[in-house]
């Protein structure tokens, strides 16, 4: 069986839950378990850099915002 990666509501919800299961499921069962890891340390590095990437956005916007607010 080859699924698709799921396409999630933007409310989240417990279907979605289920949708991810299932496709991780479905990618990882012939993994063994260091290729398991591999595979979501990898996706938790890269959700990770997105998370600082947004919070330096934030900090650059706050930061400018507020030396605007000082002129």
């Amino acid at each position: 069986m080859n699924l698709e990666k799921p396409i999630l509501s933007p409310d989240f919800t417990i279907e979605d839950i289920h949708k991810l299961r299932e496709y991780n499921y479905y990618v990882t069962r012939n993994m063994t378990v260091h290729e398991q890891m591999e595979y979501y340390n990898a996706g938790g590095r890269a959700f990770q850099k997105e998370i600082e990437e947004e919070r330096m956005r934030r900090k650059q916007e706050s930061e400018s915002a507020s030396i605007e607010d000082e002129k």
